[in-house]
């Protein structure tokens, strides 16, 4: 399914399935039998702390890490390495790649390797504040300055489903509000994207779904009103998204 097709697509659809996913590492199990779905053009935030298994979840649906069981459904049929290739890219975080090449080279080589969006090079950079920083090297950046940078490449590439890891790490306050109007802007012309994140405040005001993730275990899917009805079946109010976490973790 192309970007253009997930435009047209009812949201309520499924159209990726995480099933059974599992990693252990020795006697460590990072991911338990982990499953979710990820409907077409939604916002869906991972949330969890830190050793929750977020950034290996993403790796292994990227193909970065193998599985030990379990399987990802694209469209009802397992996901292989070509239509991984053709439907995710996979932004880890707390990366600083070509640290001598400057943000321009960065944009414009991925644009070429990755065959990605040249049409959007403008809006994305003047969406993220990168304009000023063109010239800049990549390994002279802030922290939040590279993050932009980073995520502005994710923003570029072709394939209909970006995987962010923390997204809004290293951002101010300013900074995350506008970082999250251009990642809502793309959801509404077509993108579906998977964000891992650790502040349940950025969580709630950008996602459309979430997906709670505790030591390795998913304990909640779905819309804000679908976590708190599954909060209080458990005997628990819970309004807000931080609340409904700790009740259901």
């Amino acid at each position: 399914m192309t970007t253009a097709e997930i435009a047209s697509a009812p949201a309520s659809a499924e159209w990726i399935r995480v099933d059974g996913l599992t990693k252990r590492y020795r006697d460590v199990t990072a991911l338990a039998g982990v499953a979710f779905s990820i409907h077409p053009r939604e916002i869906l935030g991972l949330i969890g702390p830190n050793g929750a298994g977020k950034t290996t979840l993403f790796e292994c649906m990227a193909g970065v890490l193998p599985q030990d069981a379990g399987t990802v459904f694209l469209e009802g049929q397992p996901l292989t390495t070509r239509t991984r290739t053709e439907t995710l890219f996979y932004l880890p975080d707390a990366i600083a790649p070509w640290p001598a090449q400057t943000v321009g080279w960065a944009l414009d080589f991925s644009v070429g390797f990755f065959g990605g969006r040249v049409d959007l090079r403008r809006e994305i950079t003047d969406g993220l504040a990168l304009t000023a920083l063109m010239r800049t090297p990549i390994g002279a950046l802030s922290k939040g300055q590279r993050k932009r940078a980073l995520l502005a490449i994710g923003l570029l590439t072709s394939q209909p489903m970006l995987l962010a890891d923390e997204p809004f790490e290293g951002l101010d306050l300013r900074q995350t509000r506008e970082v999250a109007a251009v990642l809502r802007a793309h959801a509404h012309a077509g993108r579906t994207l998977f964000l891992s994140i650790h502040q349940i405040g950025d969580a709630a005001r950008i996602c459309d779904r979430f997906v709670l993730l505790s030591a390795g275990r998913v304990c909640g899917e779905g819309t804000l009103d679908e976590l708190s009805a599954l909060a209080r079946a458990r005997g628990t109010s819970a309004s807000t998204l931080e609340e409904v976490f700790l009740a259901l973790t």
